[in-house]
């Protein structure tokens, strides 16, 4: 149940609703309505977030920070990212 003005309504109305109010909006299915009722319940809104890149390293590159870490411990990890920048790939 979800409330919407003065009372509860199930995710079949709002999605009604929705397509009532909304007619030059692509239409929504319940699976987008049960999406962002659990993004609200869990995070308080349903703003986009964005997600989070990961640097992705073969074990190549892994060795070689191994062994930069080895020889300076103190080595910055700012400097570590550019001497290793070409690399490391990105997931999109």
């Amino acid at each position: 149940m979800i409330g919407y003005g003065d009372r509860a309504r199930t995710q079949c109305e709002v999605v009604r609703l929705f397509r009532e109010t909304h007619p030059d909006l692509p239409p929504l299915n319940q699976g987008t309505i049960s999406k962002n009722e659990a993004q609200y319940r869990e995070m308080g809104h349903v703003r986009k977030v964005p997600s989070k890149r990961q640097a992705v390293a073969d074990d190549d590159t892994k060795l070689n920070l191994l062994l930069a870490l080895e020889e300076n411990p103190i080595t910055p990890a700012r400097q570590l990212a550019r001497d290793n920048y070409y690399v490391c790939k990105r997931i999109s």
